[in-house]
């Protein structure tokens, strides 16, 4: 019997904007630690046995983001399956069923359903529930664990579970049904009934749903054909369409897309009655605000988590991240201060689930500030838009070793390349050369050319465009590694 992780990677995590944004979400950021909390999701598996490859599903733009990380870790020959648009939990965890059941021979592999956005302090706890969860797994059963609650916590579903009179010692027990999140007053009342269980010697029955899973694949396609047949129906056709590009599987965008947007809560889980939940005390937390990474941060003697540049005087209870500037604070408590290249967030830290609201208005206004950053990732490296005002823009951008970008024009814009650091070698209508640091070069306007590292350091260089439209979709690949219009 082998493991197969499946890592859900979706989502946009607005609300811990400015930090996250849809072209680079919460997901694929150092939050808790020195690894994105991708990378920790799958670092923290470790400990398993008989452990497969992982299957990452996520968005098809972060793509190369997600291979690269990968490769940071040193993982190969995972599964990276692309949805072409987000059509909820349901959908992306049946197509990872389906998939894994293509790429083995047996029908008794176990799938572990992760999200790569939370974040769990004690790893023996989780590895614990996680082998009572094989077992039953192993027979049939759709596992889900339930994590103790510790408040009354209003930003989570909850899981009623049958009671049991074992003295606590209950491992896994029948769920009783799935509740979406309460108001305060009905969370607290959850907790309450939790306290009574325990004073009556009984196991409690109210739990947070974490939405992590483990199952067979074949049970989980099985109990999809019973409950979800119409979203098992067209995920199954976009599977089967699939194409293959390098490491990745792009589902079948036409299927996907006409499939019921629908978690798998709602799809599956609150509908079979194969159904049983593991309770889980391991310190668990669903990275999801700011609010939430200030209650699991360390701060220091006034109470406060800072992080970056930051210089406060007379600052408590408050959360402060300085990524790009300085940020200098006087006088505050219980704020959230966010500060990026391009953005600062101000925020009382009890609002923080409604920063959101400020991503929606951002998008109201076609803010590019909503979905991207001012840093921004590509399969070769990056660029950082350094400044811009009428007729120029000046980016920094950085190429990997061996990497390279498309052959390719602009019909709008020169571009003036200054080396910075490293190698290039520059392809400029029929000439190739190289260039190294101090060294520059011009790029007419409607000729074609190309950059590239050959070099095993990495290339840096200072580009200065100029000309009445410098968006990036001025762009006309005749060459590309990467597959890209």
């Amino acid at each position: 019997m082998n493991i197969i992780p499946v890592i859900l990677s979706g989502g946009s995590g607005n609300r811990l904007w400015p930090l996250s944004r849809t072209q680079f979400p919460k997901q694929y950021l150092s939050l808790v630690g020195k690894n994105s909390m991708l990378q920790e999701t799958i670092l923290r598996l470790n400990g398993i046995e008989n452990l497969s490859q992982p299957i990452i599903v996520c968005n098809v733009d972060h793509r190369f983001i997600v291979a690269e990380q990968l490769k940071q870790i040193d993982v190969a020959d995972a599964t990276i399956i692309l949805e072409p648009i987000a059509r909820n939990t349901a959908p992306a965890i049946i197509a990872s069923a389906i998939q894994s059941l293509q790429m083995k021979n047996s029908t008794d592999d176990i799938l572990l359903i992760l999200s790569a956005d939370h974040f769990i302090q004690d790893t023996k706890a989780f590895y614990q529930s996680m082998s009572v969860a094989l077992i039953h797994a192993g027979k049939g059963k759709i596992v889900t664990f339930g994590i103790v609650p510790t408040h009354a916590n209003t930003g989570y579903g909850y899981i009623q579970a049958e009671t049991t009179s074992d003295e606590y010692n209950s491992t896994a027990m029948n769920v009783k049904c799935f509740k979406e999140k309460p108001d305060k007053e009905l969370a607290d009342v959850y907790l309450l009934e939790n306290d009574k269980s325990r004073d009556n010697n009984l196991t409690p029955s109210w739990y947070w749903n974490s939405g992590m899973f483990v199952c067979q694949a074949k049970t989980l396609i099985d109990e999809s054909s019973i409950h979800s047949s119409e979203i098992l129906s067209k995920v199954r056709s976009s599977v089967k369409n699939a194409i293959y590009d390098f490491d990745f599987i792009r589902l079948e965008e036409k299927t996907f897309a006409s499939s019921p947007n629908m978690s798998i809560d709602y799809a599956l889980m609150e509908k079979s009655k194969n159904v049983i939940v593991v309770p889980i005390d391991a310190k668990w937390t669903d990275v999801g605000s700011w609010s939430t990474l200030y209650d699991i941060g360390k701060k220091d003697n006034s109470n406060n988590l800072i992080k970056g540049d930051v210089v406060s005087l007379e600052t408590t209870n408050s959360y402060i991240n300085a990524s790009h500037h300085l940020v200098a604070t006087i006088g505050i408590d219980n704020l959230i201060v966010v500060g990026t290249s391009d953005a600062i967030l101000i925020a009382s830290r009890d609002k923080s689930q409604e920063v959101k609201k400020i991503v929606e208005k951002l998008q109201l206004m076609d803010r590019d500030e909503a979905h991207s950053n001012r840093k921004v990732y590509r399969p070769w490296g990056f660029y950082d838009s350094i400044d811009c005002g009428d007729n120029f823009q000046v980016k920094r951008i950085q190429v990997n070793p061996g990497s390279k970008l498309s052959l390719q024009k602009h019909q709008h814009r020169a571009e003036h390349w200054i080396i910075t650091s490293g190698e290039a070698t520059v392809t400029c209508g029929e000439n190739t050369f190289k260039l190294k640091e101090n060294q520059s070069t011009f790029i007419p306007k409607g000729e074609i050319h190309r950059l590239e590292n050959q070099e095993e350091k990495i290339l840096e260089i200072i580009e200065i465009q100029t000309g009445d439209y410098l968006g990036e979709d001025d762009i006309i690949r005749l060459e590309d590694d990467y597959q890209r219009s």
